[in-house]
C-alpha cells in the first residue's frame, strides 16, 4: 500500500506527509524528546576501559631493558619492573627509558619471588608478563590480550606450536621442554605444546585461586598447572623467541628442569588433596576444564 501524498498549494506539487515529530516543539523550535528517550539516552553506563599491568622480572639487565621498553604497546596500563638483586644499572635504565615504570626490588633471588612480587603490585584488570632480555617482542602483547578480551582467562605464549619459533633455545632445552610437555599433558589431560615459556597473561581476579608459591623458573609451569587445575580458560598462542640481545641467562638447564619435573609431581598430588583423589583435567584442546564447552565463549 502506497503512501498517500498531498497537495502543497505553495509549491503547486503533490508532496509525502510530514513526519510527526518526536515530542513537543519548543519555543525556540527545537524538539524535545519524549520520556522513554530521555530515559534510554541517560542510564546506559559508559563502556568500562580494562587496565593491563605489564610485569618484568629483572637481574643485571640494564644493556636489554631500553629495547623490551621502547616497544611496549599503548594497550599497558602500567609497567612493574620486579628487580631482583641487580648489580648494574637496571633499576636506572628502567625509569630512563619508561619514566612512569615502576620498580619494585625484591630481596630474596629467585624469578618465581620476582613475579609473585610484581603480580601482589600489580593494579591493572589483566596481568601480562614477559622477560626483560629481549627474547619476547612486547608487540605481541595485543595478541595476548586478543583473546582474554573474547571468554578466555590465561592466555600463554608458545614457540611449538604452527606459526611459533624459537630463535634460542637448544637442542637439550628444546628435547626437555618435549618431555615435560608430554608429562604434563598426560597428568592433566591437556593438548599443551610449550611448559617452560614465560610470556603469558591472565585475568588479576584470579590471581587468589591460581595461589602461586614457586620461586624459580618453575613458576611458568606452576601457573599454567595452577589455571588448568581451578578450572580456568585457557588457551595457547604462536610465540616467537628471539635470541638474548646481551648478557648470560640465569637459566640452569638440568637443575631448574629437575625444579619443573618436581613442580608437575607436586601439583597433581595437591590436586588429588583438594578434589578427594580425583585428578581434574582439562579437555576439548588447551586446558580447558571439564564443566566447561569447548569454546571460550559458551
Amino acid at each position: 500500500m502506497g503512501i498517500s501524498h498531498q497537495w502543497d498549494s505553495e509549491s503547486g506539487e503533490w508532496r509525502p506527509p510530514k513526519r510527526p515529530a518526536l515530542g513537543p516543539v519548543t519555543d525556540k523550535g527545537q524538539t524535545e524528546l519524549p520520556r522513554w528517550a530521555e530515559r534510554r539516552s541517560t542510564t546506559r553506563p559508559p563502556p568500562r576501559v580494562v587496565t593491563v599491568s605489564l610485569v618484568i622480572p629483572s637481574k643485571n639487565e640494564a644493556r636489554n631493558l631500553a629495547t623490551v621498553l621502547d616497544h611496549v604497546p599503548d594497550s599497558v596500563s602500567e609497567v612493574i619492573l620486579v628487580d631482583g638483586l641487580s648489580s648494574d644499572v637496571t633499576e636506572t635504565m628502567a625509569t630512563v627509558c619508561k619514566p612512569d615504570a615502576r620498580v619494585i626490588k625484591v630481596p630474596s633471588p629467585g624469578k618465581g619471588n620476582a613475579l609473585r612480587a610484581g603480580f601482589a603490585a600489580a593494579r591493572g584488570d589483566i596481568i601480562v608478563a614477559m622477560d626483560a632480555d629481549g627474547s619476547m617482542s612486547p608487540t605481541e602483547i595485543p595478541n595476548l590480550l586478543y583473546f582474554l578480551e573474547h571468554g578466555f582467562d590465561f592466555v600463554k605464549g608458545s614457540r611449538f606450536m604452527v606459526g611459533g619459533g624459537s630463535l634460542d633455545i637448544t637442542p637439550i632445552r628444546r628435547a626437555g621442554n618435549f618431555a615435560l610437555v608430554g608429562l604434563a599433558n598426560r597428568f592433566y589431560r591437556t593438548q599443551l605444546t610449550d611448559l617452560c615459556y614465560g610470556f603469558f597473561a591472565f585475568r588479576r581476579q584470579f590471581l587468589d585461586d591460581l595461589d602461586l608459591r614457586s620461586t624459580g623458573f618453575e613458576i611458568e609451569t606452576e601457573i599454567t598447572a595452577r589455571a588448568v587445575l581451578v578450572g580456568l580458560r585457557v588457551t595457547e598462542i604462536p610465540s616467537m623467541e628471539l635470541p638474548r640481545r646481551s648478557g648470560n641467562s640465569n637459566l640452569r638447564t638440568f637443575r631448574d628442569g629437575a625444579r619443573v619435573l618436581q613442580t608437575l609431581f607436586h601439583e597433581r598430588a595437591r590436586a588429588k588433596l583438594d578434589l578427594g583423589g580425583k585428578t581434574k583435567a582439562g579437555r576439548g584442546g588447551i586446558g580447558i576444564p571439564e564443566n566447561q564447552g569447548q569454546g571460550a565463549d559458551s
